[in-house]
């Protein structure tokens, strides 16, 4: 694997507009970012959305914003994590545009709860959550975001957000919390 201090150089250096540093950049985290986007994949319905084309889509969406800044290596990932999620929820929004009825289904949080045909609802339900939940409060909201979409480790979203791990621990435990009574007032 590659040194951490490697990519977070890269991302900076890509960042004041070195194009060679964007290309030595790619297949350094290329292999991260698939996780990150199978992971997502495996949330919405259908295979209508590739895993490659999900990795190039948030990659170019990332570096194509000249306003985007990139702290480090973690930080990236959390960035990606935010824009394959964006990326699903505007793709299924666009593709299966219908009035959500009365007929909410449960949501935990939990990997292979939710089944395969209600997915993309759940992923608008749950975004449309954390939207609500971020203006409640934002570190809850990032610390689902960083876990549940991007796959992230505690240890990394406690580097990301400047918090300890305990505290991520406890934001988790509070955020699942909030997100399971909201979701059940959906239902």
């Amino acid at each position: 694997m590659n040194a951490p201090s490697d990519i977070t150089q890269l991302l900076q250096q890509a960042q004041h507009g070195d194009g060679d540093a964007l290309n030595r950049l790619y297949p350094l985290v290329y292999d991260h970012l698939r996780e990150i986007a199978h992971g997502q994949l495996r949330r919405r319905p259908g295979d209508t959305f590739q895993t490659t084309a999900l990795v190039h889509e948030a990659y170019l969406k990332l570096f194509d914003q000249q306003q985007v800044s990139v702290e480090s290596r973690a930080h990236f990932y959390a960035l990606s994590a935010r824009a394959m999620r964006h990326i699903l929820v505007d793709h299924f929004r666009r593709n299966h545009a219908q009035k959500r009825g009365g007929h909410g289904v449960v949501l935990t949080l939990n990997e292979g709860v939710v089944p395969t045909e209600a997915r993309g609802e759940v992923l608008l339900s749950l975004d449309d959550a954390l939207l609500r939940l971020a203006q409640h409060n934002e570190r809850l909201s990032q610390v689902v975001e960083y876990k549940f979409f991007g796959g992230m480790t505690q240890e990394e979203i406690a580097v990301v957000l400047g918090i300890s791990d305990r505290t991520v621990r406890n934001d988790w435990r509070k955020a699942r919390a909030w997100l399971a009574h909201e979701l059940a007032e959906l239902s």
